[in-house]
């Protein structure tokens, strides 16, 4: 397990805490975020040590849950170098191995790249915050950025079907947001954009990848704890999960989370 301790240089910048509103990932709760001041340029050392303490990016908002009596928002990443694919995304890596794979700066972004977002809101998250989408929604949150982010895309017959939008850190990349074609189900563009971040942070001889926050009892965001082994960070320590967690363990796991974590869970998580 690492145990981290903010570098002091965080503690200079300027940081401001939202009202309560409502939970954009469990229903009936609510929420605050801890956000840095949108004035600051974020470098990547800055981003990086901000990231490894619980932060994430959005558009020029750099923010934090801070929740109480909840913590189910929980960091997590990706060990590339112990990384070890699943049956599914064995399946997904060999399915989409005739895609071609292009890197783009966000300020390049073309029609082509708004065209790709706008179906996949309207066809995947209608029923979402980000519904209906539009041309400024896009600019502010994908390509508008405070920091040092690039696009990684894939192309089919030189047909953009997948964009990541990933930042890059001083130990990996942080994977910030994924839309891709809504026709192509069968490929499972989605696993298959986050083994290629794997792969790119493996080619850069680096070690993390990011992936924003897990919720356990938010079906939507468990996705994450597919790829094994992975870490969260908890009570201000990156603890790390070695082996596949069944729905029932995540679903006591969440149900903890409004408190403290149960003792029975140290017998897997690694320190």
């Amino acid at each position: 397990m690492n145990s981290y301790q903010p570098k002091s240089q965080l503690n200079d910048l300027q940081y401001y805490i939202t009202p309560p509103h409502d939970c954009s990932y469990l229903a009936g709760k609510s929420a605050r975020m801890v956000f840095l001041d949108p004035a600051h340029k974020i470098e990547v050392v800055t981003l990086s040590e901000l990231s490894r303490v619980g932060f994430r990016r959005s558009g020029d908002f750099v923010y934090r849950p801070e929740c109480h009596l909840c913590r189910q928002c929980l960091s997590s990443r990706v060990p590339v170098n112990s990384s070890v694919m699943n049956s599914q995304q064995k399946k997904a890596w060999k399915r989409n191995q005739d895609l071609e794979v292009r890197i783009s700066l966000p300020k390049d972004a073309t029609d082509i790249h708004y065209q790709l977002y706008e179906r996949y809101i309207i066809e995947r998250h209608a029923d979402g915050d980000m519904y209906p989408p539009s041309y400024d929604q896009f600019e502010k949150f994908l390509i508008h950025s405070c920091s040092n982010s690039f696009f990684l895309e894939l192309w089919k017959d030189n047909q953009l079907i997948s964009v990541s939008t990933c930042d890059i850190l001083d130990d990996g990349i942080s994977a910030v947001y994924t839309f891709f074609d809504p026709n192509e189900n069968r490929r499972s563009l989605g696993v298959f954009a986050i083994l290629k971040q794997i792969e790119y942070v493996q080619s850069k001889l680096q070690s993390y990848l990011y992936l924003g926050y897990w919720v356990p009892h938010s079906e939507k965001m468990n996705y994450k704890s597919q790829y094994s082994p992975f870490e969260i960070l908890l009570d201000g320590q990156w603890r790390l999960i070695n082996r596949k967690l069944s729905d029932e363990e995540i679903k006591h796991l969440g149900q903890m989370l409004m408190t403290t974590l149960p003792s029975e869970w140290e017998s897997f998580i690694v320190k």
